[in-house]
């Protein structure tokens, strides 16, 4: 049975002590509540993956990732971060391919790829971003451009490997404006993301491999959301930063 996750991505947010505050808070009001089947994952910058992996040993279902990793093991990179270094501070999950990191960053499929295996060989779990731009979806090319970065970023996996890695559909243009693709809309997304990896690896594998929404969930859509067959949980943006929130998305599960 494929995990049921509600992870939070709160980008360039929160200082130090507001983080920790904040997933104090999300602890409390979760616990007890997540299961093998479900979990939440906290994707809070950098510095405070020491501190909140810590915050959040014990209690099952509970884990810390950081949002982005360098595709090197190490060397002269100045200001960039290793997948070994974010191991190393207790975290289990990173993001890879965020749309902002493709938009601000030049991040290409080629590049995710080589962050895929260095992630996967240092035991962290990837959350693996895809997703269309409005352009390309009023043009009809969504099932195009979400499955070329797939098959690029993820088929050159083995089956084992392609099973410990999350995928998250996230329509650029639905993050951070306030629009959500419709259930409907984005349940057939996930169906056709499953049957890629179906005809790649097996409908075993691809059964295996939760498949997260993520674009404007709140409180007042998840549900909907979530009860769509394919669609596992949810990378949550802005709602992600206020516990209350969070933990009404949690809810919807």
């Amino acid at each position: 049975m494929r995990k049921r996750i509600v992870a939070g991505n709160w980008k360039m947010h929160k200082k130090l002590e507001e983080g920790l505050s904040l997933a104090r808070d999300i602890r409390v009001r979760l616990e007890g509540r997540c299961s093998e089947g479900k979990e939440v994952i906290l994707f809070p910058p950098f510095i405070h993956l020491a501190g909140i992996a810590r915050l959040l040993e014990g209690p099952t279902g509970f884990h810390c990732g950081a949002q982005n990793c360098h595709h090197k093991t190490e060397g002269a990179y100045t200001g960039e971060i290793s997948a070994s270094m974010i191991a190393s501070a207790g975290a289990s999950h990173v993001i890879v391919g965020h749309s902002e990191r493709r938009k601000y960053f030049g991040e290409d499929d080629a590049l995710l790829a080589a962050k895929i295996d260095r992630a996967l060989e240092e035991g962290l779990t990837p959350v693996f971003c895809c997703g269309e731009t409005l352009e390309e979806r009023e043009s009809g090319r969504q099932f195009e451009i979400v499955g070329r970065q797939i098959r690029k970023a993820l088929f050159h996996l083995p089956e084992e490997k392609i099973r410990k890695l999350h995928i998250a559909y996230e329509p650029v243009w639905a993050i951070g404006t306030g629009k959500s693709a419709s259930p409907e809309a984005a349940s057939e997304m996930h169906a056709f993301i499953r049957s890629e990896v179906a005809a790649q690896y097996g409908r075993e594998s691809a059964e295996a491999i939760s498949i997260l929404y993520g674009g404007s969930v709140k409180p007042g859509n998840a549900a909907g959301l979530f009860a769509m067959p394919d669609i596992d949980g949810g990378l949550i943006g802005g709602a992600s930063l206020q516990a209350a929130d969070f933990e009404a998305i949690f809810n919807a599960l």
